[in-house]
């Protein structure tokens, strides 16, 4: 494969940065030329990630930071601005099922947690970022959302993940003679490696049961019948975020090997 430079001079921040989608995305973005910035609560895995991507010759910078709070937001993005002095690319990749089990056996504290944890960062960092996009009437937010909108055993998660599309499309209407566009990246299953506990409490056998369903309908609804890659989701993402989709925002895309939310 490849990779063109269309990041050079650019600066780009990655929530969720230290593993997974986040960390392939960061890569790519580097890569083709941008300063990035690895944002995760997970300190020890972002400055890790941070330092690897320097040693390949990259500009890289780590935040560690919680996102759940409009405060973390705030100081991620006031925190870019003034160690590079711009934000154009804000990829908002945070979340993830925490329990897989049928919303009637949830706990409105887990409901909570669901929520907490896959809506409300993407709905701050939106929030944090545009200030600082408005002032230089240019940038493109890539959010992160999941074909877990037509899943089972997750009912909070694709809650929340429905809410961030929903975000996507109404926030790119306000934004459409900005500068600044707004797109959402909605993967299906993807091979990934965890560096940060999915269940605060060790896995039940009732959870271990309900991700296999999750795995299971995954698999099923799947035309390509596989997970993707993280590099797979990451070109998507960065397709939105550079200049060739200059022409695209408010769209909702799933990379989903085939499938739909």
């Amino acid at each position: 494969m490849t990779l063109l430079n269309r990041f050079h001079d650019k600066v780009a921040v990655v929530t969720g940065g230290a593993q997974g989608i986040g960390l392939a995305t960061a890569r790519r973005l580097a890569v083709e030329g941008a300063s990035v910035v690895i944002a995760d609560r997970a300190a020890e895995a972002a400055e890790a990630s941070a330092a690897q991507l320097q040693a390949e010759g990259s500009n890289a910078l780590a935040v560690a930071v919680d996102l759940e709070h409009c405060e973390g937001a705030v100081e991620l993005y006031q925190t870019v601005i003034d160690r590079f002095g711009r934000i154009d690319v804000a990829v908002h990749n945070v979340g993830g099922t925490i329990w897989a089990k049928p919303y009637w056996d949830y706990t409105p504290q887990e409901i909570t947690a669901e929520i907490n944890r896959s809506l409300w960062p993407t709905l701050w960092c939106c929030h944090a970022v545009l200030p600082h996009m408005r002032t230089a009437g240019r940038g493109a937010i890539v959010n992160i959302g999941s074909v877990a909108t037509r899943g089972v055993n997750r009912v909070p998660y694709a809650a929340a993940k429905g809410g961030v599309a929903a975000l996507t499309t109404a926030l790119s209407l306000e934004l459409e003679a900005s500068g600044i566009r707004v797109n959402c990246v909605a993967p299906g299953g993807v091979n990934v490696t965890r560096v940060t506990p999915r269940n605060p409490a060790a896995p039940t056998e009732a959870d271990r049961l309900g991700f296999s369903q999750v795995i299971e309908q995954t698999l099923r609804d799947t035309p390509m019948a596989r997970f993707g890659e993280p590099e797979e989701l990451a070109a998507a993402i960065c397709f939105f975020a550079s200049d060739d989709a200059s022409y695209v925002t408010g769209q909702t895309l799933f990379v989903a090997g085939g499938g739909i939310g």
